[in-house]
């Protein structure tokens, strides 16, 4: 009975020698691995080296890879995804910016969204298709320093061969800036010596036949005669006094090629008879219309328009100005004469050679009430492109545009056309209770309507077809001497 247990026990391991078995095992599958790695290491270094040509083997130095292999990083790298749309990303990473409008134009001051500079050229945008017609608005409140970038637009554009019109100039503002710039102003009002001929053929273009020059000749005075009819009568002219209107231009060009307004008058108050109507009925049909125009010539505007002209209007100067601080009175009055200045700027104003041209209508509020010199802005909006020319519009608010003329009325959609038509927008400080009709107006978003009352002096939000920019205006020593329109207030000269 012994042997069988002897044999059992030779047949069966201890279990101490079978764990040492098992840890040795473990020991040299840990040494080969250990031994892999190591040369996998040596290989990685090798081609490390051999790729960077004599560099430390280093796998990577702490600055990152140089080279094509940039961008890595020698510590590891394990962001986890995350999508989002573009309106969050641009919060949570603020440093995307908008491109910008190029380097072509003229410098405005800084992009506060991006930092960079910002710079506008009319002309330049729509060469590139980026607006569709190069007529500004420009709104603000007084004190924001609107009337700063209207002359800094005018002045710097100067350098780019563009001239400037201003043909109402209610305040007197620009008369230094014209003086500064080389340019030329007229001062019209009560008591001083100029006289204006809104009936000057004006400037012919080169190569115009004399048939299509006088025919636009006469268009042009005939559209002035009634425009400043139907602003004094506060109506529209009804067709026998069109026709008293016409027979009177006639025989006033017939005695003389440059009729003057006081020529007119007389044919209407005493006229010479036309083939289809006698005299007596042209002295009746026009009567209302003669004693409307007769207010230029004998009335509260006698001294202005009244005879020839005794300046001349320069179209080859940089800058050419209206200075009408002397004209007192109502907004009509100015009306009246803003349409006068105009038309006789109009002869230069739309020679197709006459180059590119600003054409700065301030205080353009004043001048808005009434449908017929609404009508001669919107022509001179839609020629713009034709001749041109760039319209600057200045108001103080938006609503400023609905307070013409009642809901529906012709001059409030005339005046509704005149923004449409204005592919920029710059849109200074605004007051609260004006941000709902901006808002309305323009098209605003919700974040540039709130942005609108925290704006400063020189910052504005500047809408330019569909893109929207924050600019800061900046301005020279030399530009704020000229440009000061606070100087009473702060006691200076």
């Amino acid at each position: 009975m012994d042997a069988p247990r002897t044999h059992a026990t030779q047949l069966v391991a201890p279990a101490a020698e079978l764990a040492a078995g098992r840890r040795e095992r473990r020991r040299r599958l840990a040494a080969a691995r250990r031994s892999a790695h190591a040369e996998a290491l040596a290989a990685r270094r090798d081609r490390l080296r051999a790729d960077g040509q004599g560099r430390s083997p280093a796998y990577l130095p702490r600055s990152g890879d140089p080279g094509p292999a940039a961008l890595r990083s020698w510590l590891p790298f394990a962001v986890p995804p995350h999508a989002a749309t573009s309106a969050t990303l641009a919060g949570a990473y603020p440093f995307l910016a908008e491109a910008g409008l190029g380097s072509d134009g003229v410098l405005i001051g800084t992009d506060l969204l991006s930092g960079g500079a910002f710079v506008y050229d009319p002309w330049e945008l729509y060469a590139q298709g980026l607006i569709t017609n190069p007529n500004v608005l420009l709104a603000g409140v007084i004190g924001t320093g609107k009337s700063a970038l209207a002359k800094s637009l005018a002045t710097r554009s100067l350098a780019f061969g563009i001239r400037v019109y201003v043909p109402g100039d209610p305040k007197g503002e620009w008369t230094a800036v014209a003086r500064a710039v080389g340019g030329a102003t007229i001062a019209l009002g009560h008591g001083l010596p100029n006289r204006l001929n809104p009936l000057d053929a004006g400037r012919r273009p080169d190569g115009l036949p004399d048939e299509q020059w006088s025919g636009l000749v006469w268009s042009r005075r005939r559209e002035l005669l009634g425009t400043l009819a139907e602003t004094v009568l506060v109506r529209a002219l009804r067709p026998v006094e069109h026709t008293a209107l016409d027979a009177a231009l006639a025989d006033a060009v017939a005695a003389c090629t440059e009729p003057t307004l006081p020529d007119v008058v007389a044919l209407l108050i005493n006229p010479l008879g036309a083939d289809d109507v006698d005299a007596d009925q042209l002295r009746t049909d026009g009567r209302e219309v003669a004693h409307a125009l007769r207010r230029l010539v004998r009335g509260d505007l006698a001294g202005i328009f009244d005879g020839p002209s005794t300046v001349a209007f320069d179209p080859d100067a940089p800058m050419v100005t209206l200075d009408l601080s002397q004209v007192s009175g109502n907004d009509t009055l100015l009306s009246l004469v803003m349409t006068c200045a105009s038309a006789w700027m109009e002869g230069a104003l739309l020679d197709p050679a006459g180059g590119r041209r600003w054409v700065v209508y301030d205080e353009a509020w004043r001048v808005m009430r009434h449908p017929a010199l609404i009508r001669r802005m919107q022509a001179q909006w839609k020629l713009s492109r034709a001749y041109g020319i760039a319209n600057l519009m200045v108001v103080h608010r938006l609503s400023d545009l609905d307070a013409i003329g009642d809901l529906g009325s012709e001059v409030r959609a005339l005046a509704q056309g005149l923004l449409a038509d204005c592919s920029t927008r710059i849109i200074y400080r605004q007051e609260a209770d004006q941000l709902a009709g901006s808002a309305l107006a323009l098209g605003l978003t919700e974040t540039e309507t709130e942005l609108l009352p925290t704006l400063g002096v020189g910052q504005g939000l500047w809408r330019i077809h569909d893109r929207a920019f924050v600019a800061q205006h900046q301005l020279t020593r030399g530009e704020l001497e000229v440009f000061d329109t606070a100087a009473r207030m702060a006691g200076r000269p």
